[in-house]
């Protein structure tokens, strides 16, 4: 699939999916690591991933590229555009775009420094900066968080 394919596809799934035309460019932009695309304010056009059609199919890209039309059609029309809005997730999850693109080969490993554990029900999670444990609690039942390392407990 080449770049003007992708516009091609781009301009259909618009009109099917927001009744819009999109009037803008899209194109692969090979740069793009740890994201899916990405909607440039400044002047409308959208960079998409190569790896989301490459190492995936032409589904996910699809999925991909209704999210950065979520923020074009929206941005368009002088609404909230970003990802906390309310308008945003409404629309995506209306047009059946992705809320986060897969991993792909490019994408780096998370670094975890520190590792904690539920005293309730006992999930792990990691971390790159340390919080306070007496402040937090575990969104699954309600219980503190230890601190724990290789060795073991640390702080309960």
């Amino acid at each position: 699939m080449n770049n003007a394919d992708l516009q091609r596809l781009t301009e259909e799934w618009s009109l099917a999916a927001f009744h819009r035309p999109f009037t803008h460019r899209i194109f692969f932009n090979a740069r793009l690591k740890t994201t899916g695309g990405r909607y440039h304010l400044d002047d409308g056009h959208i960079d998409i991933n190569p790896l989301m059609y490459t190492e995936f199919d032409l589904a996910n890209l699809k999925r991909v590229v209704l999210h950065e039309l979520c923020h074009y059609h929206l941005h368009q029309t002088g609404q909230d555009y970003h990802h906390r809005s309310a308008a945003f997730r409404t629309l995506l999850a209306q047009v059946g775009g992705s809320r986060y693109a897969p991993p792909t080969s490019k994408t780096q490993p998370r670094k975890v420094k520190w590792l904690y554990q539920c005293s309730g029900c006992g999930i792990t999670i990691g971390r790159q900066r340390r919080f306070n444990t007496r402040r937090y609690v575990c969104r699954r039942c309600g219980h503190h968080f230890y601190l724990k390392n290789k060795k073991g407990l640390v702080n309960k």
